[in-house]
């Protein structure tokens, strides 16, 4: 694949994508997986498949493309990330209950929107798996956007997502307004999942935004450590998963999938060995000291 992205336009769109979506779904990740919101990503990918089975259905029944799927399943996202954010505030203590409140929702809107369309179909598919040509140039253009415009947020509002993170009371204290935070917080996470669904797949998007950070916090010693470790972690298993994608004739969303899973399990295991000789060169030096003494 390295090889044809100069020949093929549709693999250097789904190339810089990937490159793209490597950073910014960790990035946001190691937020969310700090504030224990670790399905929210799966719920909004549901939705956001209710968003792209509604784009389809439109262009099957219409005969022309009014929206497309993309953009029908960016709308939807952004919907279901507001409704979220309003029901933690309507059950403010039970606030987990919203996620699989709009987990349903979105389930059930995409498969009475699936059965009017009269089923899967390969752009379905695609959305569902992820693709190696599902990126169009527009689509590229709209992902950078999105990149650009999250960045941009979590640069200047680093500090206060980072307070509310830890410590919500203590950020309360210091005047940060919560909420306004919390909202601009879950319409970043539906942007960014409707921007990585082209490459991973609706399924799958989820674990790009974690598997990475699962990892990075097993070697990090600090957050800004985690976000950087996930980011690397991330674009390994995106490129990989991408070349391998191509190559094999597979959905690339499974084997970026299998890869976190594998650098993670990779992660763990050097942890722990590297804990146990460290444990025993401990207690060599104690024995030395003993009978030096």
């Amino acid at each position: 694949m390295l090889m044809n992205l100069l020949e093929y336009e549709f693999l250097r769109n789904t190339f810089f994508t990937g490159i793209i979506i490597g950073i910014i779904a960790p990035l946001l990740g190691a937020f969310i997986v700090v504030r224990r919101l670790s399905l929210i990503a799966d719920a909004l990918s549901h939705v956001t498949l209710a968003g792209i089975a509604f784009g389809l259905l439109l262009e099957k029944k219409t005969g022309a493309m009014l929206i497309t799927p993309f953009y029908s399943g960016l709308g939807f996202s952004i919907i279901g990330s507001v409704i979220v954010e309003r029901l933690r505030r309507v059950y403010t203590a039970f606030q987990e209950l919203a996620i699989p409140i709009i987990l349903s929702g979105g389930v059930g809107l995409s498969v009475i929107f699936i059965s009017v369309a009269n089923g899967f179909n390969t752009d379905l598919y695609n959305y569902l798996f992820g693709s190696v040509s599902a990126v169009s140039r527009q689509d590229l253009y709209s992902i950078i956007i999105i990149a650009v415009i999250v960045c941009v947020v979590i640069f200047f509002l680093y500090k206060e997502l980072f307070l509310l993170s830890f410590d919500e009371e203590q950020a309360v204290v210091t005047g940060i307004h919560a909420k306004r935070i919390h909202f601009i917080f879950i319409v970043l996470t539906a942007l960014v999942i409707a921007a990585s669904i082209r490459i991973v797949g609706v399924l799958l998007v989820s674990a790009l935004m974690t598997l990475p950070v699962a990892a990075s916090i097993r070697i990090a010693k600090g957050f800004k450590q985690t976000i950087i470790y996930a980011i690397i972690y991330g674009e390994t298993a995106v490129i990989f998963g991408l070349v391998s994608g191509y190559y094999l004739e597979i959905p690339p969303g499974g084997t970026i999938v299998m890869l976190l899973i594998l650098l993670l399990i990779a992660t763990i295991a050097t942890k722990k060995v590297i804990a146990k000789i460290n444990s025993r060169k401990h207690r060599l030096r104690n024995c030395k000291k003993f009978y030096e003494n």
